[in-house]
């Protein structure tokens, strides 16, 4: 037992690194004689102090599942703590050899991209026979929005299996963060592919030949979540909970001390309009490399917003600055697409109720919540400042987006989002709004984004009959998934029309969409619109235990929290639960927001 003093101090296990350097230092500053008659009156306090401190380092070491990520093991080893030990195993285990978790990761990763290629190749295949098999349009729609979740599911874990192909240690928190967030994606990007064909009247041929292996997949996507989380993740350092404020480059709907290429600024004044304002502060590190305007009357380069989006460079990095659109004062009936090439992208308008986006898709009409929304955004670095987007299908027509958002690294602010039933859907990556005002009914906000709302109005708007209104769903579906929804310092109000109703509405401030559906909301302002109870369950008890709900030292008639439910999963956070899902800790926001002038603060008010 002795020895064990001379053996490394693993940081991965930082309870038993300090019993032991607690007691290898008591063990150097002082002459004990290992005799067990112990001579000296003073010397057996501290030998026992010495055993009991061994004992306890033995006991942190035993209680804990085996970390040594470079000694080989069995399948069966390694897939304990999966969501599906038996499947993990299935796969993992082609012969009887034993591997480390580095090469079983590996090896998961790139069975993961050669299924998800399997997957697309099918889903090619029936979309090219949809006459010939008589799919519905709703089917059609499904299949086309897998076969764009599972091109970026290619994409994904092309990205993550080069981070993660050479490396045989934990991977810099950063470089973690973006592969896990990846693959939580991917995760996400798959169960929206099935809820979609789950969802449709697609004939049972497309069903039995989609759904069963889709299914299997998204299984063994969860596998390479875990195995990626046990070998590659290191454990993540919090910053202090006290919050510094980062000012906007914003405001009054114009673009104070950016930094302009020649040509930007070039396009910038021949337009004769006065968009920018010398301020300094943080605004001096906004670049922008390149600007377009788009102007229904014709004095813009554009009349329409999408072409102004493709005439966005593809696959830029965003060293050089944002490509600014500029779009004018004006109502655009357009379905805009910001692929997943158009990247870092910067859309001002001139206002809230200035410049709309308006559109009207919905479920009932045959299109599936994916596609429905009026704005979708794909790539990575999106800016959008400014502007109200619409979906004007109304409550009778159920699921009908306003705005999609699955960019990384996306950004929001000044906005409006007006819709009823799923007018925002935050679907994945890591997201941040700012001063945006939200309209809704029914999971008005819902997604599996990792996301942060500050200083937002959430509005719940007037539902049909016999419905109620749900401020979130959120969709975690795997435990390692880094998602999630935080509301910080945000207000909750009624819509107008549901303050001068005489109906009597329930307001929820969320129901779990999935088994483990998180949000929190932290120092905000709720109404007596919400309902004493808090939280609504989705189905009887589905997740009520699994699920993650937060609330902490939020003010008005509606956080009141004695009455609140009394689920497993339900908690009124301390100040360092709170911290957890602040900007800086829950998106990492100071490693990439100050690059968009948009104003947020850290930690905690």
């Amino acid at each position: 037992m002795p020895t064990r003093f001379l053996s490394p101090i693993y940081t991965h296990d930082p309870i038993s690194a300090f019993i032991e350097v607690l007691a290898l230092v008591l063990l150097l500053r002082t002459p004990i004689k290992l005799n067990m008659a112990f001579p000296c009156s003073n010397t057996r306090p501290l030998f026992l102090a010495l055993l009991s401190l061994i004992f306890l380092s033995t006991l942190a070491h035993s209680a804990s599942p085996p970390t040594n990520t470079t000694t080989p093991v069995p399948a069966t080893t390694v897939c304990r703590g999966t969501q599906d030990p038996g499947y993990c195993s299935a796969v993992l285990q082609t012969d009887n050899r034993t591997a480390t978790v580095y090469e079983y990761g590996r090896f998961c990763f790139k069975k993961s991209i050669s299924q998800a290629t399997k997957l697309l190749n099918l889903v090619s295949k029936y979309l090219s026979q949809a006459h010939k098999l008589g799919l519905t349009p709703s089917a059609v729609g499904a299949l086309q929005d897998c076969s764009l979740l599972a091109q970026l599911n290619i994409d994904f874990f092309t990205t993550t299996f080069a981070t993660v192909n050479s490396a045989a240690k934990s991977l810099p928190v950063m470089t973690a963060e973006d592969v896990q967030t990846l693959l939580s994606g991917v995760l996400t990007n798959s169960q929206t592919c099935l809820d979609g064909l789950k969802s449709t009247e697609s004939t049972w041929s497309v069903r039995k030949g989609l759904v069963s292996p889709w299914t299997n997949d998204t299984k063994l996507y969860s596998v390479a979540l875990s195995l990626f989380t046990k070998a590659w993740a290191p454990k993540k350092l919090k910053t202090n909970a006290k919050s510094t404020h980062h000012r906007s480059a914003f405001g009054d709907g114009r673009v104070p001390g950016f930094n302009l290429s020649d040509r930007a600024r070039a396009v910038l004044e021949s337009t004769g309009r006065r968009l920018l304002q010398s301020t300094g502060g943080d605004a001096e590190g906004v670049m922008i490399s390149d600007l377009v305007t788009v102007s229904q009357d014709g004095s813009g380069n554009f009349t329409l917003i999408n072409d102004a989006v493709a005439a966005a460079p593809n696959n830029t990095n965003g060293s050089d600055g944002y490509f600014l659109i500029y779009v004018t004062a004006g109502v655009y009936e357009e379905y805009v697409r910001i692929d997943k090439k158009k990247k870092y992208v910067m859309m001002i308008g001139d206002g809230i109720n200035q410049t709309i986006i308006t559109g009207n898709r919905n479920v009932v009409d045959n299109y599936t919540t994916f596609n429905s929304a009026t704005l979708a955004v794909v790539g990575t670095g999106f800016v959008g400042i400014n502007i109200t987007i619409r979906n004007t299908a109304g409550a009778v027509k159920h699921q009908a987006v306003a705005l999609r958002n699955g960019a990384d690294l996306s950004t929001f602010y000044s906005c409006s989002f007006e819709g009823y039933q799923d007018t925002l859907y935050v679907h994945s990556l890591r997201q941040f709004y700012r001063e945006c005002d939200i309209y809704g009914t029914v999971d008005f906000i819902f997604g599996n984004a990792a996301v942060v709302f500050q200083n937002c109005n959430l509005y719940p708007r007037l539902p049909m009959a016999n419905q109620f209104n749900a401020i979130t769903a959120q969709g975690r579906t795997d435990p390692n998934q880094n998602t999630g929804i935080s509301i910080e310092n945000c207000t909750i109000r009624a819509a107008d029309d549901l303050a001068n109703s005489n109906t009597n509405i329930q307001t929820f401030l969320g129901r779990p969409w999935k088994q483990y559906s998180r949000t929190v909301y932290m120092q905000s302002f709720m109404s007596d619109v919400v309902d004493p109870a808090g939280w609504r369950d989705w189905n009887g008890t589905f997740a009520l235990d699994t699920l993650y709900y937060g609330e902490y030292n939020n003010t008005g008639p509606g956080s009141d929290t004695t009455k609140r439910v009394t689920w497993p999963g339900y908690h009124i956070m301390n100040v360092t639960e709170a911290t957890n899902y602040t900007t800086s800790n829950f998106i990492f926001g100071d490693e990439w927001l100050p690059q968009t002038g948009v104003a947020y603060f850290t930690g905690l008010l």
